[in-house]
């Protein structure tokens, strides 16, 4: 596409190429009180079309087991959401007013295109996907939306792959504008057989932190007790909450640091720690939370999960949260205190997440995860937005990079 100011819009086409999908974005941002609409076109070859009807399908889905198990007629998936919407013939209850998107697709396309359009509950997870171990097949656990649109008399009728289209979405959230206070903690813990006390005081720079950045973390002892502190344990915890058929928590280390910092009795210490959670550093973790994948792309942790109502009992699928763990490792003093007396440890929340881009480059974007490099398959086609010149002259631009040979050959043959 060159240098050229244009807007971009996603296209992809049934095998058997009679049916075409248009989307101008595939990341919908969650703004809490609204999520972003879906609006889009289709374009039917009417020879195909016949007497059918056009429908498009937005299914938000919770795949909680490998692909390769659903056998015998189980299938560890469940579907969170599904709403069809009949483009053709269009239904006058379900029209509204065409984005300024979907009018110049339906001006350019003509009378064989049609428009549809969603709206996605606020109530729904977003995109994220858990990293699979080396030996699983099949598309990967996790929540994920899909786009499918097809031509059948009925919505029940049986549709097959060569005649339908298949988009997968995201629904992302980006970090709030305004952080919330400098997170802080304190405990103070006794020890058998002693009158004095071990107080512990963690505090992080800030509770928002962007994904790479690296988060500092205060840790200040004052040690008036007998035992000696020997080491300084430092990690950053993944939570992510599975709501479905009932609420279960997994955590798992992302970043860890253990110091050999020794604080003597009745001395103080003072440090800070710097930590930063990565995904190049826990690709070998299995059900790791990540963020909603696209095809052939990378992706990054998971973003925190920001809930507008908490109480909220229909929040269905993975939550996820960031803590940090500040742990002082105390020396033993004999068989009944190694029993009885447990390290000294408190808990840091903070928010891990990606910046709200600007307008500008969210148009612009192919998805919400930064990239070092072009993404790949993204079927994209640009079209001229200058307001000078008028929508007739608009010149469509199809192009697909880096795509397999398999696929390019298969395109030529449509």
């Amino acid at each position: 596409m060159g240098d050229k100011a244009g807007t971009r819009v996603f296209k992809k086409s049934s095998p058997n190429c009679k049916v075409t999908v248009y989307l101008g974005k595939r990341d919908f941002v969650d703004h809490l009180d609204h999520v972003d609409p879906v609006d889009g076109v289709i374009l039917v070859d009417p020879e195909y079309l016949k007497d059918r009807k056009v429908f498009v399908t937005l299914t938000c889905a919770f795949r909680y087991g490998r692909e390769d198990l659903d056998v015998l007629g189980l299938s560890f998936r469940k579907d969170l959401y599904i709403f069809t919407f009949q483009a053709y013939p269009p239904i006058p209850e379900e029209s509204k007013p065409h984005s300024r998107l979907q009018e110049r697709l339906l001006k350019k396309l003509g009378q064989n295109a049609y428009p549809f359009h969603f709206s996605i509950p606020q109530n729904l997870p977003c995109s994220v996907t858990l990293q699979p171990g080396p030996e699983d097949t099949g598309k990967a656990c996790g929540v994920d939306f899909e786009i499918r649109a097809f031509c059948a008399k009925s919505m029940e009728e049986k549709n097959h792959k060569r005649n339908s289209v298949r988009l997968v979405i995201r629904k992302v959230q980006y970090a709030p504008e305004k952080p919330g206070p400098q997170p802080m903690v304190e405990t103070t813990r006794s020890f058998l057989m002693s009158d004095r006390s071990l107080h512990l005081e963690a505090s992080l720079d800030k509770e928002l932190y962007y994904h790479g950045e690296p988060i500092s973390v205060n840790v200040h002892v004052t040690n008036n007790s007998t035992k000696t502190v020997k080491r300084v344990k430092i990690s950053v915890r993944q939570y992510a909450d599975i709501c479905l058929f009932s609420t279960a928590q997994y955590k798992c280390p992302v970043a860890q640091i253990e110091a050999d910092d020794q604080v003597a009795s009745s001395s103080t210490f003072c440090k800070v720690y710097t930590l930063t959670p990565t995904l190049n550093n826990n690709r070998e973790k299995r059900g790791l939370a990540l963020d909603g994948k696209l095809k052939h792309e990378d992706t990054n942790l998971a973003s925190s999960t920001i809930v507008k109502d908490v109480s909220n009992k229909e929040v269905l699928g993975v939550l996820v949260s960031y803590r940090v763990k500040v742990k002082l490792v105390v020396s033993r003093g004999g068989l009944l205190s190694s029993l009885l007396e447990r390290d000294v440890s408190v808990e840091l929340p903070f928010v891990l997440m990606h910046p709200k881009p600007s307008e500008s480059s969210l148009s612009h974007s192919t998805s919400a995860v930064p990239m070092l490099d072009p993404p790949i398959d993204t079927n994209l086609i640009e079209f001229d937005t200058n307001s000078l010149i008028p929508d007739d002259d608009i010149v469509f631009e199809d192009f697909a990079r880096l795509r397999l040979k398999g696929v390019i050959d298969k395109e030529e043959d449509c």
